[in-house]
């Protein structure tokens, strides 16, 4: 079986614990106004690959890899899920950690099973909510959070560690309503092991002009590391504030 990567990098530090061979998965569903890899989202492009040969590659780096693994992230990795589960399959037979990082958009009760055969394989995943508002989260992304909010407590029920993901936008998803509510929600995955609050930034302009693709977020301001601390204290106080009403 062969899929479709846009590309693989070789240390990634950032992707999941330790050091990481990320592998970027060509295709996403969703438009994320804040993308900073709008060239990962058609489809059938990029470069053809099997699992073999991602493990390969994978195994010219391993010695600097000992305390890491493979991620895949996108694009969009479960939009190949019979492909990312041989990959996963493969990388765990040979005791390479997997780790996915995904929106979870694509979940949904035609492709459970299928996504289910990846989760098998899958040590940790890195789900990114990118608004907790149903609403809000359509005009960010083009698509309801519907699937995502669902597939995170799939995973709760699985018991899969799981980082949880959330970029900060000025005037869109920095309301302390919206935070304090992420927070209540995180709060029911008791497999949770990370929280990733992220800030902002707008270094992907240049990409978009070089693909000829307006900016979605025109002069809306980077987000500063100080207002992402602040945001993930509102996120946290959403947390205890969820745990003791379960209690």
């Amino acid at each position: 079986m062969k899929g479709y990567i846009h590309s693989t990098e070789s240390f990634g530090t950032v992707d999941g614990p330790g050091i990481r061979f990320v592998v970027f998965f060509q295709g996403c569903p969703i438009r994320c106004k804040y993308c900073h890899n709008p060239d990962t989202w058609e489809f059938k492009k990029g470069r053809e690959v099997s699992a073999e040969e991602i493990i390969k590659e994978y195994d010219s780096y391993k010695e600097f890899l000992k305390s890491g693994g493979i991620t895949a992230t996108g694009g969009e990795p479960l939009a190949q899920p019979e492909f990312l589960a041989e990959l996963f399959s493969i990388a765990k037979h040979n005791n390479i950690h997997t780790c996915l990082d995904t929106s979870g958009a694509v979940y949904n009760s035609e492709n459970h099973d299928k996504i289910d055969k990846v989760l098998k394989y899958t040590d940790l995943v890195m789900l990114d909510i990118k608004h907790i508002e149903n609403a809000e989260h359509k005009k960010l992304t083009g698509t309801g959070n519907e699937n995502i909010l669902e597939f995170a407590m799939h995973l709760k029920d699985l018991n899969i560690p799981v980082w949880i993901r959330h970029v900060v936008v000025p005037q869109i998803t920095d309301s302390p309503d919206y935070l304090f509510k992420l927070g209540e929600f995180i709060s029911q995955l008791k497999n949770l092991k990370a929280l990733d609050v992220l800030p902002y930034h707008d270094m992907a302009k240049a990409k978009y002009e070089n693909l000829g693709i307006e900016y979605p977020l025109g002069d809306i301001p980077p987000l500063s590391k100080e207002d992402a601390v602040k945001a993930r204290d509102i996120i946290m106080s959403g947390i205890k504030s969820g745990l003791k009403n379960s209690y």
